[in-house]
């Protein structure tokens, strides 16, 4: 069953429910979440995308994003999201939020109101093969670099969140 996804308004505010595929489709307006997990070292989690994901496969995004389920908290999903992804809980704090919208693979459109969050952990990760290819910490300032140089390898919100938040900010 396709998961729904809570449509709203420039103001965050709930107008409406629909498909996750029919939304990117249309390009529709949605609550989302983009999780940054960094060490005590400063170094940033990033994970390449499954390869068989529908939209932006393979490439390297933030640690963990998502999409809360209609009726759940922001929050609750960020946290419910990261232990399905990469296996671990660790206390997340809201630092922004952004408004994008980027066309990405498959002719589809994210158009997103994207909750910013950012937590600590230095322990094992073990992310999920469904979801996660590949993960890696990095240093910002070297991600930086690395994302001036190979845009494409990195996905579209990520670079957005990046220019409006400088990963060297965050830490």
């Amino acid at each position: 069953m396709e998961d729904n996804l809570i449509l709203v308004n420039e103001h965050d505010e709930q107008i409406g429910i629909m498909g996750k595929l029919l939304a990117h489709q249309l390009g529709r307006l949605h609550r989302a979440f983009s999780i940054f997990i960094f060490n005590h070292q400063g170094q940033l989690l990033i994970q390449q995308r499954a390869f068989h994901k529908y939209h932006s496969a393979g490439q390297w995004t933030n640690s963990c994003c998502s999409h809360p389920k209609p009726n759940e908290d922001t929050l609750k999903a960020a946290e419910r999201r990261l232990k399905e992804e990469l296996g671990f809980v660790t206390p997340l704090t809201h630092v922004g939020s952004i408004i994008y919208h980027a066309k990405v693979s498959g002719g589809l459109i994210e158009y997103e109101f994207d909750h910013i969050f950012i937590g600590y952990y230095d322990q094992c990760v073990t992310p999920n093969t469904d979801e996660v290819n590949s993960i890696r910490w990095v240093f910002p300032s070297e991600l930086i670099q690395e994302v001036a140089q190979c845009p494409d390898k990195f996905t579209p919100w990520f670079k957005k969140i990046q220019e409006k938040y400088p990963l060297l900010n965050f830490n």
